[in-house]
This record gives C-alpha cells, structure tokens and sequence, in this order.
C-alpha cells in the first residue's frame, strides 16, 4: 500500500503546491481560501470514495480511469478516457519541464521563462533520461518515486513549520477578507481551477491497480494519499496569509512560496524552495510517465489500442507505451518555441483533459453504486440499505462535482480538447478493425460526429484568432 500511495502523494505534489500562495491571494482572502478548500476538498474527497469504491466493487478491473469509463460506457468512451488521459499526462509532463527551466532562468538567464532553445534543449536531455529510467522496470521506478515523494514532501513541511514561528495573527486579520467590491463566490470560483490541477494525480492509485497485492489497498491507498496531500496544500495556502500582506503575497513572482519563505528565513529561503521544487517536479513526472503508459498498455491488451503499444520488456516496463509518450512530449516540447503563452496553455489544457476521465469514471461509480453493474459488494451481494445509500450520495456528488469543472473550464479549452482527442480516433478504429470488428455501435457515431463538430469548430476558432495559444 505504500507504493501505491507515494504513487498518488507523487503526482500530487509537484509544481503546483510552490505557485499556491500567490494563487490564491491574488484571487482572494483567508475566509474565501478557507471555503475554496473545503469545497474543492470535499468534492475531491467523494471522488477519491468514488475510486475506492470502484476498486471493492469491481477489483476486476485494471488502469483504473479507462477500465471503469469502458465498462461503464462502451469501449470508444473507454478510448476518449484513455486517450484523454494520457493526452493530460503529456500536457502536464511538458508543463513540468518548463516550469523546471523558467526556475532555473533565475540563475541561468539563456533559459527565460523556460521556451527558449536552450531550455527546450535541456528539457530534452532530461526527458530521453528519465525514459531509460524507466525502461529498467516499474519497480526500479516506483523505489525512486518512493524516495523522491519523502524528499519533496519534507521542504514543504518544513515550509508550514517555520512560517508558524513567524504567524502574525494581525496580518492573518488583515487579510481575512478578499478584494474589495468583488462577491465572495466569484472570487471562490476563480480559485476552483488552481485546485484541480494540483489535485490531478488522484487517481493514481487506481491507475497502477495491477500493481496491488490487494484491491482494498488501491482505495485505503487513494484515501490516505488524498487526505495527506489535502492538509499539506491547505495548510500552505493559509500559513502564508500570516507572513506577508495579501497583497505582496499576490505579487510575488513564481515560485511564490519561495518568497513566503524568503521573507522568513531570507534569501536562502528562496534557493531552498527552487532545489525543493526540481525535486517535486521530477518525482510529479515520474509519476505522470508511469501512469500515462499504464493506461495506453491496458488499451491496448484490451484491443482499443494498436497492439504494439502493450509491449513490455524484461523488466515489464511498458515499451510501447512508454516510447509513444516520450516522443508525444518531445514534439510539444518543440512547440513550446512557438507558443506565446506555452506556461499556461499545457497548465490548462492538462486540467481540462483530466476532467473527462474524472467524470467518466465517477458516473461509473454511481452506476454501480446504484446496482446497475454487476459489480461485487466485499460484505455480500446485497449492501446494507444506509451503506448503498451513503454511496449513491457520495456518487452523486462526485458526478456532479466533476462535471460542475468541466462546465466551469469553459468552451474553449473543450473544443481544443475535442481537437486533440478526435485525431487520435484513427487508433482506436485501426485496433478495432483488426480485432474484426465493428468499431462503433449507433450511439458512439454520435458522439464521433459531435466530436468532429467540436474538432472542426476548434480549428475554425483557432484560424481565425479567436483562440490563441
């Protein structure tokens, strides 16, 4: 259970706990982050009871976001879920390295703001490196990301600790409330997509399912993780509003915890959090890669994918998968160089891409919570009355939290989704073709059509400016 729960504790904390403060305080006050956590918390948390249900009920199932969207709605919502995904994996992988490069453009000027050659050039050097890693094997990986997710956790308790020694609670009054003239929900609701991206590993667990000795382990594991990484971004959200002014803490340049830290322990504080950061991000990365390739490989062995993308080696890396990934964040690498606001775009891009799994597989969690599967209670067939009906609650708003992000992400960022998702369509015709049979039943055609609607549509709005990368 350990290793499955540094796998969701890993993908977790990575770039985004170090932009929290400034996140945050430029949006609003301590009493608005307070209510912005314990929403987006709560929502968070009946998802992680989602997958923990999904992996008593139906333990069955492996790779967690595509089995359960698969069994729950046909084999091309599976695909959409996988391919979606991984798309979000690569997306936020080539945020990682750019994030790493804008960091390392304090001491070396040539990296900018991490899109310039030299910047993408070492990201590239770094990426074929952690490829070879891998290749060595999944153990060999999941005992480096063991280690790494201990390494990266300790700073930033360290970070809550000395920020206590200093708590003002004048400056913590101070800046109770948010902007002046601006509703308490709006400023809450501009919070809501900070936490989703770095709530994004959730499922991690559930994704390596294969990987478990027990299923009761993947969601006691999702659970433990969760709960862990809620109190450590919560924590490092609020402390800070007892160390600067709101306003300061706003303007604070990326990392912004290391200036939170700065201005309590001084310019080391700074230099702690940029070696503290690397660190998160490469084990995030880490993380992200395996995952990624696990959900391609389980597409693939169940025929919605190519078949050369379930190859694994002698160390059961997954090859196949693992090649198409790295190559996947190679050529985005290269756009970055030619993407204006390339930060911000894969920022997105990868939150939005996420969401659809998430809601695909907290639907599916309310379908089986509702008896509509065949899946297997672990204390009978027949749950207890007020159990079955804790976990239709708890489904319910998890369905309905998912779908409320995805909603809120707003038309844009969907059609550029659709855009990526659709193309990659031709894979899973190929696969299903090749299996001999039909790749789409009457409604998944509508759903194709409406997804090329959506891709044409993106591509229209694109060409003529009026969505810009």
């Amino acid at each position: 259970m350990l290793t499955l729960s540094t796998f969701v504790v890993g993908s977790m904390v990575g770039a985004g706990v170090f932009s929290l403060p400034a996140g945050f305080a430029s949006e609003t006050g301590v009493a608005g982050a307070l209510v912005a956590w314990a929403i987006a918390g709560g929502g968070m948390l009946t998802l992680a009871f989602a997958f923990q249900l999904l992996a008593v009920r139906r333990p069955n199932l492996d790779a967690g976001v595509y089995s359960y969207a698969r069994a729950g709605f046909g084999r091309y919502l599976g695909y959409v879920s996988a391919f979606g995904y991984w798309a979000s994996a690569c997306a936020g992988n080539v945020f990682y390295w750019v994030f790493i490069m804008s960091t390392l453009g304090a001491v070396v000027p040539g990296l900018g703001a991490g899109d310039t050659p030299l910047a993408v050039a070492l990201a590239s050097i770094g990426l074929w490196l952690f490829y070879v890693l891998i290749r060595r094997g999944v153990r060999v990986a999941s005992a480096v990301n063991r280690v790494v997710s201990i390494a990266k956790t300790v700073p930033i308790v360290l970070f809550i600790v000395l920020c206590l020694t200093v708590f003002d609670p004048a400056v913590f009054a101070a800046n109770w409330a948010g902007t002046p003239g601006i509703p308490i929900w709006d400023q809450i609701r501009a919070t809501m997509l900070v936490t989703v991206f770095v709530f994004i590993g959730i499922e991690g667990a559930s994704v390596n399912s294969r990987h478990a000795r027990s299923r009761r382990d993947v969601g006691r594991a999702t659970l433990l993780g969760f709960l862990s990484v809620l109190a450590i971004f919560a924590s490092v959200t609020v402390v800070s509003y007892g160390v600067l002014p709101r306003d300061e803490i706003a303007a604070l340049s990326e990392p912004s915890l290391g200036g939170v830290l700065e201005a309590v322990v001084g310019p080391v504080g700074a230099v702690f959090v940029g070696v503290a950061l690397i660190v998160a991000v490469l084990g995030a990365y880490l993380s992200w890669t395996l995952m990624a390739a696990e959900v391609l490989l389980q597409a693939s062995r169940s025929g919605d994918l190519p078949r050369f993308l379930s190859r694994t080696n002698a160390h059961d890396a997954p090859v196949g998968a693992l090649t198409l990934s790295t190559v996947m964040v190679q050529v985005l690498l290269v756009v970055v160089l030619f993407a204006e606001n390339a930060f911000d775009v894969a920022l997105d891009l990868t939150s939005v891409l996420v969401l659809i799994p998430f809601v695909l597989s907290a639907a599916y969690a309310l379908k089986v919570a509702l008896g509509r599967d065949g899946g297997v209670d672990p204390e009978g067939e027949s749950p207890a009355r007020r159990r079955r009906m804790l976990q239709i609650a708890l489904t319910v708003i998890a369905t309905a939290y998912t779908a409320f992000l995805l909603y809120a992400a707003g038309p844009a960022y969907l059609l550029l989704s659709l855009l990526i998702i659709v193309p990659g369509s031709v894979l899973y015709v190929a696969a299903r073709r090749r299996a001999g049979e039909r790749p789409f039943t009457p409604v998944e055609v509508v759903l194709l059509v409406i997804g090329i609607a959506g891709a044409l549509a993106a591509i229209v709005l694109l060409a003529t400016g009026a969505i810009t990368l």
